[in-house]
């Protein structure tokens, strides 16, 4: 259980290669994948309500533990748990591994610092048919509890790369072909600009959440591309902007 409790430090995390996933649908998915899940811990309540799970992990030969309310409460990162939390394997992913597949549709998030916009990009990403995500510069650990919870059990469906080279990941991806569009409110082309071709293989490049992206990073990139605002909002926020864009890949990429 100390183990267990110290997964919550990135340092610890970074030391074991495990991570923490929280919650009947996060579970659900890691014993979904091969060779994930290492054990479950479960309050009485939560074995009963979801006793789906409790299958899947005799079927996997993965230990599920039944313990009381206040030891899930120590191992959980919320308030109110759900009564379900895996401890997991964090999947041995690289860039080289994941270039090495040849992908044509990635997400690049350079020093996103919050753990619920780092979830929420990744199943963005999942849900838009991305083939991978890529954590660059000072951004927040993808495997931090909170953004493990955001990703609603996406960050066991596709590759997340964490690098702190952000120069050297664009200029990688821009050599295998793919072009790098930088999301900004400031940019030289719409998303809905003809002159954009979102068919083709592309690499999505997201910036922090305060200060958006650098100068010498917009200047690496293919294009600045704007989403337009149409009311009188400010801006978005970087979840929103990041479906939108991603979306209107998935679209161009589906009809062209």
């Amino acid at each position: 259980m100390k183990h267990t409790r110290r997964l919550a430090t990135r340092a610890f995390r970074a030391e074991t290669g495990e991570f923490l996933a929280e919650g009947p649908q996060a579970v659900r998915e890691a014993l979904a994948t091969p060779g994930a899940t290492v054990e479950v811990f479960a309050t009485e309540a939560g074995t009963a309500q979801h006793a789906d799970l409790l299958d899947a992990a005799r079927t996997a030969g993965v230990p599920w533990h039944v313990v009381t309310d206040d030891v899930v409460e120590s191992i959980a990162d919320t308030i109110q748990p759900q009564g379900v939390v895996a401890r997991c394997l964090i999947p041995d992913a690289s860039l080289d591994s994941l270039l090495a597949a040849t992908p044509t549709f990635l997400v690049v998030c350079a020093d996103i610092r919050d753990p619920g916009n780092a979830g929420a990009v990744i199943r963005c990403a999942d849900a838009a048919g991305a083939q991978g995500v890529v954590f660059v510069g000072d951004s927040v650990d993808p495997y931090n509890p909170k953004s493990v919870r955001a990703t609603v059990g996406s960050i066991f469906h596709l590759p997340v790369v964490t690098l702190r080279d952000i120069p050297g990941t664009l200029s990688r991806l821009q050599g295998l072909g793919l072009q790098v569009l930088a999301a900004d409110g400031g940019g030289d082309v719409s998303l809905f600009d003809d002159e954009l071709d979102l068919s083709r293989p592309t690499a999505w490049l997201m910036g922090n959440e305060a200060w958006g992206l650098p100068a010498e990073t917009r200047a690496m990139a293919d294009h600045v591309v704007a989403v337009p605002i149409y009311g009188r909002a400010e801006s978005l926020n970087l979840a929103t902007a990041a479906a939108v864009c991603l979306y209107a890949s998935a679209r161009a990429r589906a009809t062209g």
